[in-house]
């Protein structure tokens, strides 16, 4: 047993019960029914689904005797959905936070839950898609030649995966510009009409910005190498690089609860409450508002 997949399947099980305890705290507080956490609900959902689908790949690859083609190519049709849903979700996040800084005056009469939920079950539908691909032909089972680092995915249609994935980011990076300059101008309108630096404003901001900062980096930090190598590289390359760069490409779904979701304080008092019963009297009783990116 390969200790780069005992890694990988640890990290899945470590991902799917992070990502299941967000799940839970949304679900059984009712309060966490806004539009913003049904977009957190779904990044939990797919980064849970992405753990459960390395848990799986494993089982296929080392507990299944004989091997099934079908098994293989379902458990990489369940990562290729779930890693595609949790990118499109962090994209979806991004969108809905600058609508809210664009749109602060007419966003929470336009973002209604119902309307979320028909753009999220519509992204669902499509990554739902994506991941049929491999079961569809999308696969190099009968050429194994033509097979990429994703195996059973084939060279071309990595290629076609990892050029998606960096337009997307690409899209992300100037959405996350565009919020930093709004968030900036808001500071300055509220200073200017106080004749004073609102301080409170201005400790939301860069908690904003320090966040936006902490999306971005760890992002970028986990996928970009995973997905220009993926780009470049096919089967004959050392299966060590692979590893290295497909670890810190999971960890992002570790990751992503402690960013968007723990940090969050609706949700911090949620888990506060589910754990002692109590809230911390030193915590922020200060509503959000749309300058919290």
């Amino acid at each position: 047993v390969s200790p780069w997949d005992i890694a990988l399947c640890a990290t899945g099980t470590a991902v799917a019960g992070e990502n299941a305890l967000v799940l839970a705290v949304l679900f059984y507080t009712p309060s966490l029914r806004a539009p913003m956490f049904l977009l957190i609900g779904s990044l939990a959902l797919a980064d849970l689904l992405a753990g459960l689908g390395l848990v799986a790949n494993f089982a296929v690859r080392y507990l299944l005797r004989p091997p099934s083609e079908a098994a293989e190519l379902g458990a990489a049709g369940l990562l290729l959905a779930a890693f595609s849903a949790s990118v499109c979700s962090s994209l979806a996040i991004t969108v809905d936070r600058y609508l809210s800084l664009y749109n602060a005056l007419t966003y929470h009469s336009e973002r209604t839950l119902g309307f979320t939920c028909a753009m999220v079950l519509l992204m669902w539908l499509l990554c739902l898609g994506v991941g049929m691909l491999p079961l569809l032909g999308w696969n190099c089972l009968r050429d194994q030649s033509a097979c990429s680092i994703l195996r059973p995915v084939t060279k071309d249609n990595a290629a076609v995966l990892a050029v998606t994935f960096l337009l997307l980011f690409a899209l992300m990076m100037q959405l996350y510009l565009q919020i930093c300059k709004i968030a900036f101008r808001h500071a300055q309108q509220i200073a200017v009409q106080h004749q004073f630096i609102a301080t409170a404003q201005a400790t939301s901001t860069r908690k904003g910005l320090s966040t936006l900062s902490l999306i971005l980096g760890t992002f970028a930090l986990c996928w970009i190498p995973f997905a220009i190598y993926s780009l470049v590289a096919d089967s004959s390359y050392p299966v060590v690089y692979t590893y290295s760069l497909a670890l810190p490409a999971t960890c992002n779904s570790l990751i992503n609860p402690i960013i968007y979701a723990f940090r969050n304080p609706d949700i911090q008092k949620s888990l506060w409450l589910a754990c002692c019963g109590c809230v911390p009297s030193t915590f922020s009783s200060r509503p959000r508002t749309s300058s919290d990116v």
